[in-house]
């Protein structure tokens, strides 16, 4: 079990708010870790106060407002977290944005319509925005000599969707297709994992953690078509990414780098 010890490792989780976020920072406290959850909102909104009370039984918390899509917030952030906690030893690139299903038609229409301004809202959250939180955690882990870094990418950043699961949506009267920023977004994380893990190579390591669909409430007719094409006919359960998330952290993978560990249920097996 030493192998998976996060013992007094400060690790910073953005995106620490929601729903995966959540369950990464309480697997890596449970493991020993310190954990400095990164989100948007203000540290005294009810949102981050719920989050630290429902924490606080894990203990080892912090919270720290921070904007992943801007340089100087995330210098301020990493100033914070460094009183708080110490030096930072691990970096997990949770935050991300997708066009939710009630999105404006225009962004969930047609490739051939789709805008500019939300492809450059998505790629700035998804791809721009890991890319800064490297630069200034991963930076001061690279001058430290140690480290580690997860990218959390989708099955949409390896493999096209399938917009027949949509059809349902279509055959009742709505103009529905799963939108191209999300995709392209996270297969950019994929080879931004790759650059860094040889740039930073050997002492700080980066890889990608690829994840399939989490259980959240879908509609009936998505998930029939869904998990007709999941071979475990099931969405994964929010915390059942979490042995992924500690095993990158610790020693037992500390000749892993630059890889993409593919979690998804065998959806890419077929």
């Amino acid at each position: 079990m030493s192998l998976f010890d996060l013992q007094g490792r400060v690790i910073v989780v953005t995106g620490a708010l929601g729903q995966l976020g959540t369950q990464f920072c309480r697997a890596l406290s449970a493991h020993g870790a310190k954990v400095a959850g990164l989100d948007l909102v203000e540290p005294e909104s009810s949102r981050a106060r719920d989050w630290l009370s429902a924490t606080k039984a894990d203990s080892g918390f912090v919270y720290v407002q921070g904007d992943v899509t801007s340089r100087d917030s995330l210098e301020r952030a990493a100033d914070a977290v460094s009183d708080k906690l110490g030096p930072v030893f691990g970096l997990i690139n949770n935050a991300g944005l997708d066009s939710p299903p009630n999105a404006p038609i225009e962004e969930n229409g047609p490739f051939e319509s789709y805008p500019e301004q939300s492809w450059k809202r998505v790629l700035d959250v998804n791809l721009t925005g890991p890319m800064l939180c490297c630069q200034v955690f991963g930076g001061r882990m690279a001058r430290a000599g140690k480290g580690s870094i997860i990218n959390i990418g989708s099955i949409y950043g390896s493999l096209s969707p399938i917009q027949d699961i949509y059809e349902y949506r279509r055959q009742r009267g709505e103009t529905f297709f799963k939108p191209v920023a999300y995709s392209a977004s996270k297969s950019g994380l994929t080879n931004l994992t790759r650059y860094l893990a040889t740039y930073w190579a050997p002492h700080v390591r980066v890889n990608t953690l690829t994840l399939a669909g989490v259980a959240a409430g879908q509609e009936r007719e998505f998930l029939e078509g869904y998990l007709a094409r999941m071979p475990m006919r099931r969405m994964a359960e929010p915390d059942e990414y979490n042995g992924a998330v500690v095993f990158l952290m610790s020693d037992a993978a500390r000749y892993m780098t630059g890889s993409n560990l593919l979690i998804d249920g065998g959806w890419s097996a077929w």
